[in-house]
C-alpha cells in the first residue's frame, strides 16, 4: 500500500488552468453517463448566522477511486479539503487543499454547461454577482464562447465596478458595471448568476428570447435567485445532480412541485456531455442549475493527482499504524 500524498493549493494551480477543469469535467461527466461514476447525494447542516457544513462525495469505480469533499462555508471564510480514497483497498491516495480546485469545478461546471447549452454564437453575457465565484465564472464562459461584452450587476456599486474593473484587467474583455439589473440583462445572450440571496429577484419576463442561464448561488433550500415561474419558458433545463435539485433547490422545487412530468424536464448535464447534443433551435431559455456535486470535485481531483505524480509533487502524508483503541 503506497503511501498518499498531501497537495497543496499552489501545486493544485501549477498544474491545472481553468480551461483545462472543463476538459477534466466533460470527462469525469462522460463516466458518469456510461454509468462507471457514482455520485454521493450531498448533505449539509446549517448554523449561526448561514454558516453552512457540506459534505459531497463520489466513487469512479471505473478509475478505481473513491472520495469526499467537506467543508464549511462561514462568515469568516473556508477551507475545503478534498480526500482521494483507494476504491480497491480503502488507503487514503491524496488530501488536496481545494478552494483553488472548488472554483475550478464551479466555474468549470458553467463553462461546460455553456458549451452544450448556449447558442453557438452567444457574445454578450452578464454576471450577476460580484463575490469570490465571479471571476471564475466569467473566465470559464470565455474559455467556450467568444465574449464581446460582459456586464456585471450586484447590489453594491463598488464591488460590481471592481469586478468590472477586474474582468478587463485579468481576462481582457469589455466589462461594463450596470446601474441596474434590467440594464445589465438588455440585449444578453448567457446570464450566470451567483448570488448568496434568499429571494427571487430574475423576473420570467427579464430576459430576451434566446438566452442561457446557469444558476449557481441558490444551493440550499434557504436561497432563491429566479422566480418559479421562469422554469415554464425553459425548453431545456440540465443540472450536475438531478436529486440534488431535487433535495435541496426552492426554485425547482416550487416550479415543478409533486408534478414527476415537470421533473422529467431536468435532465443531468452528463447525459448532454456525453451526447455532444446542440442547444435546440427553437429554444427560448435553457436553464442549467449547478449545485456542486462529488463527480465534479473528483473528476478534478483525479486528472490533478495524475499530474502532480507526474511532476514528482506533493508531501507524503505520514504513515498511519493502527492502533487498539483503550476500553477503560
Amino acid at each position: 500500500m503506497s503511501a498518499g500524498i498531501w497537495i497543496s493549493e499552489a501545486e493544485v494551480v501549477s498544474v491545472m488552468s481553468l480551461p483545462e477543469a472543463i476538459d477534466a469535467l466533460r470527462d469525469g461527466l462522460k463516466e458518469e453517463a456510461a454509468g462507471r461514476a457514482v455520485n454521493m447525494v450531498k448533505t449539509h447542516a446549517t448554523w449561526a448566522n448561514g454558516s453552512t457544513l457540506h459534505a459531497i462525495g463520489a466513487v469512479f469505480e471505473g478509475l478505481g477511486v473513491a472520495g469526499t469533499k467537506t467543508w464549511a462555508h462561514t462568515a469568516n471564510g473556508a477551507m475545503p479539503l478534498l480526500v482521494l480514497i483507494d476504491a480497491d483497498n480503502g488507503s487514503v491516495l491524496a488530501i488536496i487543499e481545494a478552494f483553488a480546485l472548488g472554483q475550478m469545478r464551479t466555474g468549470g461546471i458553467s463553462g461546460l454547461a455553456t458549451d452544450l447549452m448556449a447558442r453557438p454564437g452567444a457574445a454578450h453575457m452578464a454576471m450577476i454577482g460580484a463575490g469570490k465565484q465571479a471571476i471564475a465564472q466569467v473566465a470559464a464562459v470565455a474559455a467556450v464562447r467568444k465574449l464581446d461584452r460582459v456586464t456585471v450587476w450586484s447590489p453594491t456599486a463598488a464591488n460590481r465596478e471592481a469586478l468590472a474593473r477586474r474582468i478587463e484587467e485579468s481576462l481582457g474583455l469589455d466589462a461594463v458595471a450596470s446601474a441596474s439589473l434590467d440594464e445589465a440583462l438588455d440585449t444578453v445572450d448567457i446570464v450566470t448568476l451567483a448570488t448568496r440571496s434568499r429571494m427571487p429577484f430574475l423576473r420570467a419576463d427579464s430576459l430576451p428570447r434566446g438566452v442561457h442561464i446557469n444558476a449557481v448561488g441558490a444551493i440550499t433550500p434557504e436561497r432563491a435567485e429566479f422566480e418559479a415561474p421562469l422554469l415554464d419558458r425553459a425548453t431545456l433545463c440540465a443540472a450536475d445532480s438531478v436529486p440534488q435539485v431535487r433535495k435541496l433547490s426552492r426554485e425547482f422545487q416550487e416550479a415543478f412541485g409533486e408534478d414527476e412530468a415537470a421533473w422529467d424536464r431536468l435532465v443531468p448535464l452528463s447525459r448532454l456531455a456525453a451526447a455532444g447534443t446542440a442547444r435546440p433551435g427553437d429554444c427560448d431559455l435553457s436553464v442549467f442549475k449547478a449545485m456542486g456535486m462529488g463527480i465534479s470535485d473528483l473528476s478534478l481531483g483525479i486528472a490533478i493527482l495524475d499530474r502532480v505524480r507526474a511532476a514528482r509533487l506533493g508531501r507524503p502524508l505520514p504513515e498511519v499504524t493502527r492502533q487498539a483503541p483503550r476500553l477503560t
